[in-house]
C-alpha cells in the first residue's frame, strides 16, 4: 500500500537507464533482449555525450514495446518549441511510446558547455511544460510568459513573427512528461505538473522527511486528469548471497556527485545528502574531492546510503528494498543490472520484474 502522500496500490514498473559512451549499438542489441525479459521503459542520457534524440530514434526502430524516455534533455539547450517537436516526432516514430524527461542540469554543463545562463530553472521549466502541451494540441502558439514569449513581442526582434501551430497531427496530444528534481521547489513542480517525477540516490526510508512537504504541496495543485504521480527511483541491481560486494562499484559515483557534481555552495546533490542527514560527511566529501583526493572522498560515503539506495545483496535484502521503495511511494523502479555478462544482466531483468510484481 502506497503510505506519503498517495493512496492506492501500484504495480511497479522496471526501467533501465542506458550508459553514457562507447558501445552504443551493443548496448542496444542487449536492451532487445532485456525488451523480451520484461523491461516497461529504457532511459536515454544526455549530460555532454552524444545527444539523446539520435539513439531514441535508432531504439525506436529496433524494438517493440519498451516505452522510451530521455533521461534527461536540459531545458537550456532547446527552446520549448523545439523540445515539443522533439517530443512529438519521438512518439511518433515510436507509436506511441515516448515519454520526455526533463531536467535542468546544472550550472557547469549549460554554462560551461552550452554557453547560455543557467537562470529561473523553475519557472522555466513550468512555462516549458505549459507550452510543450499547448504545441501537442495543435493550438496556434501564443504564450506570454516571464520567461519565454510566443511569438517574440513587438520590439524584440523583426516584428514578424507569427503565431503558428504545429503542421503534423501527433500520435497523442498529451505525451507523458517526467521532470527530474530533487530541491523543494522543483519536486512540488513536478508534482504538480508533471506525469513522473525522477529524483536521485532515493533513499526510501527518509524521502518523506526530505520530500513529503513538497510532493503535498504540488499534488494540491494537481489536475485530475494527469492522474496519479508516476515515482521513479534509480538503483543499482545484483541479487546473491556473494554481491554485497558490488555495492563498492556505486561508492566512487556516489562521491562523485556529492563531492565534485558542481561547486561548492552550488551543488544540488551534496545538499541532498544533507538532507538525508549526512551533513558532516557530505561537507568532508566535498572537501576531499575538490582537492583532487577522490579516492579518500569514496571511502567516506556512508555505508547506510549505499546500502540502501541499492538492490544489491541476497534476494531476501533485495524483496525487503523493494517493500520499503513500494511503501514510500516509488511506482517505477529503474536499475541499472550489475553483471559480467548479457545473459546475466537479462536474467536479472527477469528477477527483479518476478519480485516487483
Amino acid at each position: 500500500m502506497i503510505l506519503w502522500p498517495f493512496g492506492g496500490t501500484v504495480r511497479m514498473r522496471i526501467g533501465m537507464a542506458l550508459g553514457y559512451a562507447g558501445g552504443f549499438k551493443e548496448t542496444v542489441a542487449e536492451l532487445v533482449d532485456h525488451e523480451k525479459a520484461g523491461l516497461d521503459i529504457v532511459f536515454v542520457p544526455e549530460a555532454y555525450s552524444f545527444d539523446a534524440v539520435s539513439q531514441m530514434g535508432y531504439i525506436a526502430a529496433v524494438t517493440e514495446r519498451v516505452r522510451i524516455a530521455s533521461g534527461i534533455l536540459p531545458i537550456y539547450s532547446r527552446t520549448p518549441t523545439l523540445l515539443a517537436m522533439t517530443a512529438a516526432g519521438m512518439d511518433y516514430v515510436s507509436e506511441g511510446r515516448f515519454v520526455l524527461g526533463l531536467g535542468t542540469s546544472g550550472p557547469q554543463v549549460i554554462e560551461g558547455f552550452h554557453g547560455v545562463p543557467y537562470t529561473a530553472p523553475v519557472g522555466r521549466t513550468r512555462e516549458i511544460i505549459e507550452i510543450c502541451r499547448k504545441v501537442w494540441r495543435r493550438e496556434r502558439l501564443e504564450y506570454e510568459g516571464r520567461h519565454y514569449n510566443l511569438p517574440l513581442p513587438e520590439g524584440a526582434g523583426t516584428g514578424l513573427g507569427k503565431p503558428l501551430k504545429l503542421i503534423n497531427h501527433p500520435v497523442r496530444d498529451r505525451i507523458p512528461v517526467v521532470v527530474a528534481a530533487i530541491g523543494p521547489k522543483n519536486v512540488a513542480l513536478a508534482a504538480e505538473l508533471a506525469e513522473g517525477w525522477q529524483p536521485i540516490f532515493y533513499l526510501p526510508e527518509r524521502a518523506a522527511a526530505v520530500w513529503g512537504g513538497p510532493l503535498a504541496e504540488g499534488l494540491a495543485r494537481r489536475d485530475p486528469g494527469l492522474g496519479p504521480l508516476d515515482v521513479i527511483a534509480q538503483a543499482p541491481l545484483a541479487i546473491g548471497d556473494d554481491v554485497a560486494g558490488l555495492r563498492e562499484f556505486v561508492r566512487p559515483v556516489l562521491a562523485l556527485y556529492i563531492g565534485g557534481m558542481g561547486a561548492r555552495g552550488r551543488n544540488f546533490y551534496n545538499d541532498l545528502a544533507r538532507r538525508y542527514g549526512y551533513e558532516q560527511e557530505a561537507e568532508r566529501i566535498q572537501d576531499l574531492y575538490l582537492e583532487g583526493k577522490k579516492d579518500e572522498a569514496a571511502a567516506l560515503v556512508p555505508a547506510e546510503l549505499l546500502e540502501k539506495s541499492s538492490l544489491i545483496g541476497p534476494e531476501g535484502f533485495v524483496r525487503d528494498r523493494i517493500q520499503a521503495l513500494r511503501e514510500s511511494g516509488v511506482t517505477t523502479l529503474n536499475v541499472t543490472p550489475l553483471a559480467d555478462t548479457p545473459g546475466e544482466r537479462v536474467k536479472l531483468i527477469e528477477r527483479i520484474r518476478d519480485l516487483a510484481s
